[in-house]
């Protein structure tokens, strides 16, 4: 009886995401065709589309808390703020970085860069809400 008490108290308890703030990730990716503007319906050209760049951001601002979050909870993203600045061709190594530069509650804001070798191809803003997973899916 006492341990079901305190796992339902822990479970209520909101962890503190505050701890981490400044905490740094990446993820690459080689642009294949299906990551193009062509093949996204984006624009006309084979190179990097943007859309696809967004999905990179939004994976490794994912990745970079996912395992630091607790099990039952995961994030989703509400908000983008991106300029992609260079265009990058098929085979081009996409790198992205991450860092999280501002926590409210729930609420998680990253700095998002990708580079292709040393040249910086998109800048922004991303912001995810941190969400209880089974929560979430019940309201569907």
């Amino acid at each position: 009886m006492q341990i079901s008490i305190l796992q339902n108290l822990k479970h209520h308890i909101m962890m503190d995401f505050n701890t981490l703030k400044g905490l740094h990730h990446s993820e690459k990716l080689v642009v294949e065709h299906k990551d193009t503007a062509a093949v996204y319906g984006s624009g006309a050209l084979e190179v990097f589309a943007t859309p696809a760049m967004i999905a990179l951001m939004e994976k490794t601002c994912l990745m970079s808390v996912r395992n630091k979050i607790g099990e039952s909870n995961t994030t989703v993203g509400i908000a983008v703020n991106i300029k992609h600045l260079k265009a990058s061709p098929v085979g081009a190594t996409i790198r992205c970085e991450a860092k999280l530069v501002e926590v409210d509650r729930r609420r998680l804001v990253f700095s998002v860069k990708c580079f292709d070798g040393s040249d910086l191809v998109g800048d922004g803003l991303h912001e995810r809400f941190v969400v209880e997973s089974e929560k979430f899916m019940a309201k569907f």
